[in-house]
């Protein structure tokens, strides 16, 4: 059990589990895993309910007796999907748990940016009484890369700030698009004509590194850049030179390359970077949703029933 949120909210996740099984190792670090650390817990375990730990081949190859891996929230991108099946290992997620916490930190990121609040609060705490002049959403354009659960979450709270909605997904709802005003558009348009361009995409072999110098050349001079999905999806030294240049406006994220990303990554020195430590899902509502979801789908398989939702079913 290693996700470092789970059951803050709500103790009966914690004696639950250890009611419905034998034994419960946490995670003894409260921060994600190396492979080598998850390689090291996994002999003797039948279950593993996930966090953001790194769950390669060598640290599957570990497991003797292993039977589901249940990602406590929605990204896969860090187990070796293909090491599990070899090993009859069933992976399951919770697909829908925290995309509404995290679309509602996209949304505060997005006014954050706009209005400078956190250049404004820290100023006024400091005695100065700056005047920084934000601008509205009211007539931006705002760019989702990305209409899945959390993109479609996003665009509905922005439905209210009357802006222009742009959205590009290769496997877009078409349906909803059209019902909530939203235009699907080729990634090259969302790219040159949003104001803000937010990302919710999976990392996948064709979105890691999606935007580097090329992608941020073609976004619109003075834009900003929300990142509330994968820090892999962005190309950190490229995403510099374009907020150093002035190219972007300013840039939000909540997820890094490496993470924790270190005091020395130069992109926490920017003024006009805010940064929050992958904390999208780190709500009440999200935390008890994602703990269910995963403590349900990791029973579920140990007692040989299908699980609600399997990434791959052995």
């Amino acid at each position: 059990m290693t996700p470092t949120s789970y059951g803050k909210n709500d103790p009966r996740l914690h004696s639950e589990i250890e009611a419905a099984v034998g034994q419960v190792i946490y995670n003894p670090f409260e921060r994600p895993l190396t492979s080598s650390e998850v390689g090291a817990l996994l002999p003797g375990c039948d279950g593993y309910i996930a966090g953001l730990d790194y769950i390669d081949r060598a640290a599957i190859d570990r497991a003797d007796q292993l039977k589901v891996i249940a990602r406590y929230g929605i990204g896969v991108d860090r187990i070796d999907l293909a090491a599990a099946a070899e090993k009859s290992i069933v992976v399951t997620n919770t697909p829908f748990a925290n995309a509404v916490s995290v679309a509602e930190l996209t949304i505060g990121m997005i006014l954050s940016l706009a209005r400078s609040i956190p250049a404004l609060t820290a100023d006024t705490r400091t005695g100065g009484w700056s005047r920084i002049a934000g601008i509205t959403l009211e007539g931006k354009t705002v760019g989702l890369v990305g209409l899945g659960s959390v993109g479609k979450q996003v665009a509905l709270r922005l439905r209210a700030f009357d802006c222009t909605l742009l959205a590009y997904d290769p496997a877009a709802d078409a349906d909803f698009a059209a019902a909530n005003r939203i235009e699907l558009v080729a990634l090259e348009d969302v790219i040159s004509q949003a104001d803000f361009l937010s990302l919710h995409c999976s990392l996948l072999p064709v979105t890691r590194g999606m935007v580097n110098a090329s992608f941020l050349a073609q976004v619109k001079p003075g834009a900003y850049l929300i990142n509330t999905a994968r820090g892999e999806l962005i190309d950190e030294a490229a995403l510099i030179e374009a907020l150093q240049n002035g190219h972007l406006r300013g840039a939000a994220l909540d997820a890094f390359a490496q993470e924790p990303p270190g005091k020395d990554n130069p992109l926490l020195a920017l003024p006009q970077v805010i940064a929050t430590p992958h904390s999208g899902a780190h709500t009440d509502g999200a935390m008890n949703a994602m703990g269910w979801g995963a403590l349900h789908d990791c029973l579920a398989v140990l007692r040989g029933e299908e699980p609600e939702y399997p990434i791959n079913l052995i």
